[in-house]
């Protein structure tokens, strides 16, 4: 079992930043990736940016030159910087953990982002 905690969510104004944290506990060893996605009221989720335990980063193109995935192995957590943010990343994040057997989620943090 594995259990992720987001935060870092808030109101910000276009062109400024946030630092999204996940904190993953649980049977760390059996996490395969890690993901964020993004998901605006109304709309689908939507995959973000992802990171396997290898250290493999990928970004969709929304979030290139933007986004980027960092972790800090010490404290089990995986961040997502976003900058430069716009309207259109407005939506609530979710962190998701990949394991053989079940993909796994957080409660999400919202992120506002004002024009």
């Amino acid at each position: 079992q594995v259990q992720l905690v987001e935060s870092g969510g808030g109101l910000v104004q276009a062109g400024g930043s946030l630092r999204l944290s996940c904190a993953a506990s649980g049977t760390i060893s059996d996490i395969k990736a890690m993901n964020w996605y993004r998901q605006a009221p109304g709309n689908q989720r939507e995959w973000v940016a992802g990171s396997t335990s290898g250290g493999t980063t990928e970004y969709a193109d929304s979030a290139k030159g933007r986004f980027t995935i960092s972790r800090n192995n010490a404290k089990n957590t995986m961040y997502l910087q976003m900058n430069s943010l716009k309207p259109e990343d407005t939506g609530v994040f979710y962190c998701a953990a990949d394991t053989t057997l079940k993909k796994y989620w957080g409660q999400g943090t919202r992120v506002t982002v004002s024009s």
